[in-house]
């Protein structure tokens, strides 16, 4: 009880302290002040080395616990079966924080066909606390930032093991041979990669993942559905097709009337001014070096048809959105600020994910009619494999075989699952919440009212965030 104590304490260090200061400091002092306090009380040196004896054996049950940024904890993650480097970096609120590289199989299947180096980065609060994997969808740069910290490491107080997916900056396979970039293999990463550290962490765990790394979620628990103690996907679609339908309807109701209104208006009004627009336009994607697949003044159109999704997305203000009577340069400031062209460049690291999209995950269409005699385009379909793809990948097929194995998961169990989503996102359109029935005990939706694709737990009505703590928080308990 007493060692408990005071690995609570040292764990409130880790959170108060001053950055750069690892948790034990403050357990040191504790433990200092009383020595101090209680041996110039008694004047007893007997009663002092025992005070001082017991002072060591609860730093040392702290450091088991806790460990420290420059010890104990980078010794035991460079000690783990596949790290072949890690690095320390500034840990920010946590005791201690490390970019790792793991040896994975290229192929799961065959893997005798080689292997890649994929990035993990470790933030580490304690040995005995919960552990949150990161499924990330894209790189790993945004933990890489000191001041990084996912909501439910700070409401739970846990580790956090954030997994660069396959094909995305680090953890780029050097052949980059598109045929093992598949979420079956994805799902194999994480799942050896949470072997591995559960040998270090042995307490709870919780998968979780925002957009396409809410997909990969819930991938990852269709594949390994014994791996996690929970899972908490965000705004994650689950697509039945290359253009998924479901898109349209929700995007004709979404919002109000008046909102939508405006936001068409504008499309309306870019299209319009199109011939004017475009020597500026073109000017500037000329000046960013960029380069496209299709003629520019088709990535125009483009931009202008994103500009709904992408507003609608990111929950954008429609008293933002310029008038009719605004000049030229600041409708075309807007449409650049909100869709910049270079979404659309030939090459850019998002590349692997719109081969992702075009093969497994599914993505949304574009509905030229009500500008049909302003565009340049003849039609929007397929658009994702003609502006997206890679030449070799230009005849690749969509298979539904992803989404019937996770929504057949889905629909048939009952997990330890909370999806959260925006009502204004159109995400959700294609999101797995009719997968949580009544008869579920486990699985729970939370739907933000007028949420955007930035929804999460602590931006819930107060209600509905209570009780998604709540229910982490019981399952965590027991």
């Amino acid at each position: 009880g007493v060692a408990a104590r005071h690995r609570a304490v040292g764990r409130a260090g880790a959170r108060h302290a001053p950055r750069g200061r690892p948790a034990v400091c403050r357990g040191v002092c504790f433990c200092e002040s009383h020595v101090l306090s209680l041996s110039s009380e008694t004047n007893n040196p007997t009663m002092l080395k025992r005070l001082t004896l017991l002072c060591l054996a609860l730093l040392a049950s702290m450091a088991v616990a806790a460990g420290t940024p420059d010890g104990d904890i980078e010794k035991r993650i460079a000690a783990l079966d596949g790290v072949c480097e890690i690095k320390s970096m500034p840990a920010g609120e946590f005791a201690g924080k490390y970019e790792v590289m793991l040896t994975q199989p290229v192929d799961w299947r065959r893997p005798e066909r080689g292997t890649f180096r994929q990035r993990v980065v470790v933030m580490h609060v304690g040995w005995d606390r919960p552990t949150l994997l990161i499924t990330q969808g894209y790189d790993a740069n945004l933990a890489l930032k000191e001041t990084y910290r996912d909501e439910l490491s700070k409401f739970f107080d846990a580790n956090i093991v954030f997994v660069e997916h396959r094909y995305f900056d680090r953890s780029t396979p050097e052949s980059h041979d598109w045929r093992y970039l598949t979420a079956e293999n994805s799902a194999y990463d994480l799942h050896r990669i949470a072997e591995t550290f559960r040998t270090v962490y042995p307490n709870k765990w919780i998968a979780s993942g925002i957009s396409k790394g809410g997909t990969t979620t819930m991938l990852y628990a269709a594949y390994f559905p014994e791996d996690m103690d929970m899972y908490v996907p965000y705004v994650g679609p689950l697509c039945k097709a290359r253009e998924d339908k479901r898109f349209a309807p929700f995007l004709a109701g979404v919002s109000t009337p008046e909102n939508r209104a405006a936001v068409e208006a504008f499309q309306t009004e870019a299209f319009r001014r199109k011939e004017r627009l475009m020597p500026a336009f073109r000017a500037f994607c000329e000046e960013k070096g960029y380069e496209f697949r299709l003629p520019v003044e088709e990535i125009f159109d483009y931009c202008v048809l994103e500009y709904a999704f992408s507003f609608w997305q990111w929950g954008r203000p429609v008293e933002e959105i310029p008038s009719a009577e605004a000049s030229d340069k600041e409708l075309l400031d807007y449409l650049l600020a909100s869709v910049g062209p270079e979404y659309f460049t030939a090459e850019n690291p998002t590349t692997p994910f719109f081969v992702q999209a075009a093969r497994e995950l599914g993505y949304y269409p574009y509905d030229i009619e009500p500008f049909r005699e302003y565009v340049s385009v003849r039609t929007a379909k397929d658009y994702l494999r003609r502006i997206f793809l890679p030449e070799e990948l230009r005849r690749a097929k969509f298979s539904k075989k992803l989404y019937r194995k996770v929504a057949r998961y889905l629909e048939k169990n009952d997990p330890r699952m909370i999806f959260v989503y925006g009502g204004d996102d159109p995400w959700t359109a294609p999101g797995a919440a009719w997968t949580v029935t009544p008869d579920k005990r486990n699985m729970r939706v939370f739907v933000q009212p007028g949420g955007s694709h930035r929804t999460r737990i602590s931006t819930l009505p107060d209600s509905m965030r209570r009780e998604a703590i709540a229910t982490l928080q019981g399952w965590l308990a027991e």
